[in-house]
């Protein structure tokens, strides 16, 4: 789980939503988009997001 204050400063690259993290992944509450997170890295590339 990340720390909540890394959370906050992280945006959606595509639509610059809010993100929130649900079951290991980044989730843009405007879009949908889905950031894999590894090791617990987040990766917010778009080429890795999932619809």
């Amino acid at each position: 789980m990340l720390d909540k204050k890394i959370i906050d400063l992280l945006a959606c690259p595509v639509c610059k939503g809010e993100v929130e993290e649900k079951e290991n992944r980044i989730v843009c509450k405007e879009c949908g988009l889905k950031y894999p997170i590894r090791e617990g890295i987040p990766i917010m590339l778009i080429a890795e997001a999932e619809r």
